[in-house]
């Protein structure tokens, strides 16, 4: 009697742990972690994105602003959440910049990439060089004569020291043999309001929080860092037509954390596609004049890949940077 009862314990445990395994997912709100204020490049991809999985997967995907020493923190948290696929993070670029920074500081890494699981690129777009129009410069020559002749006097600001619009700004600086001073914020949209304020008089921007503001005067477009023009700035010069070989591109991307099931990882990379394939979230990428760069998760870990060796490159010549005073 009694082993008749262990087996049929054992059974139903048995049942149990298999029901649970094929649980489908999601059955709960999915958090979108975006390392970074609202308003920035990675916030306003991730709200469309957030919005059309929520219509895929009929369940809450709420996203969770968590900024902090240009983006670690939030990357931090997710890097040691819950394996389970309820806690996932749009990202940008400095996703890459950060393990590198630590290491040549010789500080404990915030966290490693290997923590991760890539899931998809979203979109990358090359940042634009704007200048506020109290700056008396209406082309790059004219910037880098200015600069040249008020060295250390011109500041320019980004969303966290190597972040996705300092590393762009630290690469122009040191091609055009100038000295600029820099002016840390904590994300995109803090940095646009400094130098929209005239605190500081230019930044890297992401071409669509840029626009609005170039078409209204209250910006001047120098350059941008692509192997091409903007569509959406199309009278707006790359830097390698104006002479300098730079090239640095501001991309948005879906990562979970390292340890989550295949099943759930297969769950997130179909709905993501299918998102992006969305009418509703091409017209917010259209709206915000940001191009979708869509690529699956081997695709995408090949663009890290080259985008890594490109980002280390250009952090060895910068050297060591303090947080400015």
């Amino acid at each position: 009697m009694r082993l008749s009862t262990t087996i049929s314990a054992c059974v139903i445990a048995f049942a149990a742990l298999t029901a649970f395994a094929q649980e489908p997912y999601p059955t709960r709100p999915v958090n979108v972690v975006v390392p970074f204020p609202p308003g920035g490049m990675a916030d306003l991809s991730a709200r469309p994105l957030a919005a059309a999985m929520e219509k895929i997967w009929k369940q809450p995907v709420p996203i969770i602003n968590r900024p902090g020493a240009g983006g670690a923190v939030g990357m931090q948290s997710v890097s040691i959440a819950k394996p389970d696929g309820y806690t996932v993070m749009v990202t940008l670029v400095s996703y890459n910049t950060i393990p590198e920074v630590d290491a040549m500081f010789g500080r404990a890494p915030a966290y490693s990439r290997e923590q991760f699981v890539p899931i998809a690129l979203i979109a990358a777009d090359p940042p634009v060089l704007v200048v506020h129009p109290s700056l008396p410069a209406k082309s790059v020559k004219d910037l880098v004569a200015l600069a040249k002749k008020r060295p250390n006097e011109i500041v320019f600001s980004h969303s966290g020291v190597y972040g996705p619009s300092h590393v762009p700004m630290e690469m122009f600086v040191h091609a055009a043999g100038i000295k600029m001073r820099h002016l840390p914020a904590v994300g995109g949209g803090p940095t646009m309001a400094l130098v929209l304020g005239g605190h500081a008089g230019m930044w890297a921007s992401p071409p669509a929080m840029a626009v609005p503001h170039i078409a209204n005067t209250k910006l001047r477009a120098l350059a941008s860092w692509g192997d091409k023009r903007l569509a959406s700035l199309p009278d707006v010069p790359t830097f390698k037509e104006v002479g300098y070989d730079l090239e640095f591109y501001v991309w948005s991307g879906m990562f979970a954390p390292r340890g989550v099931g295949t099943a759930v990882v297969s769950s997130l990379r179909e709905t993501v596609r299918q998102a992006v394939l969305s009418v509703d979230f091409k017209t917010s990428m259209e709206r915000i004049k940001t191009p979708i760069a869509y690529l699956d998760a081997l695709e995408f870990q090949k663009f890290l890949e080259k985008d890594l060796k490109m980002l280390s490159s250009a952090i060895r010549r910068m050297g060591k940077i303090e947080e400015a005073k």
